[in-house]
């Protein structure tokens, strides 16, 4: 059996680097070894591109992605790599908003998760809530800049980022300048979101088109705050203000709703590959979208591995999943 020659890309220039990383080293724990023969292609902090020997390595030969395929420097010339596919283990800016999508088409490499267009809207809170709404899916009440009386409490966000860097909760007007301002650092474009009232419910989605795989949902239980797990220290044992339950204790008739309402808002949006869809369910039981991760976290505590390993599916399987549907475009 040939093996696929898989490239890893992970890292990054931004804020969410470390956790790119992380989900970088459970991909290589579910590898197989059988199939694959990977090449872990990271970005660092600072912008540069290296090949090494796994995710945890710390220095690495240069490289360029080309037409050609995957350019690597060794004593001041170019080895050649022809990557069957690449796998962009990216979260966040520049990895989950087209860009890192768009330099893979330009190379005529097959890629796993969405296209550019839908990395894109997904990846702006604002365009994806537009997107949604003609789609007939309820979300937010929200705004692109300050509102003039919105319904405190309201959350304050980066339109463009993830991970809940830069987001906060705003109780009054008095809070409002220095929540701008915070997350002005992440973005130059703000979403003001009036909160939803409801326990937040996760799906994670697997495929394209038609043929999609949903894994058991999930309810984020809070003690206080809200779900910011990735930017506390030590996530693997066990978060600050947040826990887990899957399967979510939920109605069946509840769960089915979320299912299709994730179904519907992943088509929407053009995704393909993978997204987790995070929503709210109402106490009068309607669901309302709170925003779509088009390359959700794939580390030991992340949600994504764990919905659907509750369904059946190892981080392994569906790996070989992904890799089938980019390759073929076909889920097996």
């Amino acid at each position: 059996m040939t093996e696929v020659k898989i490239g890893i890309i992970f890292g990054g220039s931004f804020e969410e680097h470390p956790v790119s990383v992380k989900s970088a080293r459970e991909v290589a724990r579910s590898l197989d070894s059988t199939r694959y023969d990977p090449y872990w292609i990271k970005i660092t902090r600072g912008g540069d591109w290296r090949l090494c020997a796994g995710p945890g390595a710390e220095d690495g030969r240069p490289v360029v992605l080309s037409p050609d395929g995957l350019l690597v420097l060794e004593d001041g010339r170019f080895e050649t790599v022809e990557l069957d596919v690449v796998f962009p283990v990216l979260h966040g800016r520049l990895g989950e908003d087209g860009a890192v999508q768009g330099l893979l088409e330009l190379c005529g490499i097959p890629y796993i998760g969405c296209d550019v267009q839908s990395s894109a809207l997904c990846m702006d809170k604002s365009l994806t809530y537009v997107v949604a709404r003609d789609a007939g899916v309820a979300t937010p009440r929200f705004w692109t800049g300050v509102p003039e009386d919105p319904a405190y409490p309201v959350f304050v966000k980066p339109a463009r980022s993830g991970s809940s860097f830069g987001v906060t909760k705003v109780s009054t007007k008095d809070e409002l300048g220095v929540a701008l301002e915070v997350a002005r650092r992440y973005d130059p474009k703000i979403v003001v979101e009036e909160a939803v009232t409801g326990g937040e419910i996760g799906c994670a989605v697997l495929g394209s088109g038609d043929d999609l795989v949903v894994g058991e949902l999930d309810r984020v239980a809070l003690t206080h705050g809200f779900f910011r797990i990735h930017q506390e220290d030590s996530p693997e044992t066990g978060s600050e203000n947040s826990a887990f339950v899957v399967p979510a204790d939920i109605s069946a008739q509840s769960r089915a709703l979320v299912q299709e309402t994730a179904k519907v808002v992943y088509r929407a949006l053009g995704c393909s590959g993978l997204a987790r869809v995070d929503m709210f369910l109402t106490p009068e039981g309607t669901v309302v979208l709170n925003e779509v991760n088009t390359m959700p976290g794939l580390t030991s505590y992340s949600r994504y591995p764990r919905m659907m390993a509750a369904a059946g599916l190892s981080l392994g399987d569906v790996i070989d999943r992904l890799v089938s549907l980019a390759l073929t475009g076909k889920l097996r």
